[in-house]
């Protein structure tokens, strides 16, 4: 079963259930994907499918600090459970030592000297991370781990 497949599946059983919440939060994740699949043209494959819904994961993110900034706790709540439902699609996020070690083996891999070949160990080390730790983090990771230049 797809993964498309799968969302489809549990979309009919929380309608079954009497669960909006999680019928309303797949039915735009779902929307998402087809979109996608409309600009590609074509079914979208399991990563394609994981990388749109880290997309909306990232938007449900960056509302729930919006929301918390702006003192609508009820709606950061809302926003928290669509995020934990839509979590159950993707695969489980790096710990930061595992990140730490793929980051490590890139730089070696691609003989990053310093901070200046940032973009190097980026592109070596995304396609590898893809669904599983966001780019920021990868960022962040990646010039803790590379010397200054001199």
């Amino acid at each position: 079963m797809t993964l498309a497949e799968r969302l489809a599946s549990d979309q009919r059983k929380a309608t079954l259930a009497g669960d909006s919440l999680r019928v309303s939060t797949i039915r735009l994740a779902r929307a998402s994907i087809q979109n996608a699949a409309i600009e590609r043209g074509r079914d979208l494959t399991d990563a394609e499918v994981v990388e749109v819904l880290g997309r909306e994961m990232r938007r449900r993110r960056e509302s729930i600090e919006a929301f918390a900034k702006g003192g609508r706790d009820d709606l950061a709540r809302k926003e928290t459970l669509e995020l934990a439902i839509l979590a159950e699609y993707v695969p489980a996020p790096l710990s930061p030592a595992e990140l730490r070690a793929i980051v490590a083996e890139a730089i070696t891999q691609v003989q990053a000297k310093d901070v200046r070949d940032i973009g190097r160990v980026m592109a070596a080390v995304m396609p590898k991370v893809k669904g599983r730790a966001d780019g920021a983090a990868v960022n962040q990771v990646v010039r803790e781990l590379l010397p200054r230049s001199s």
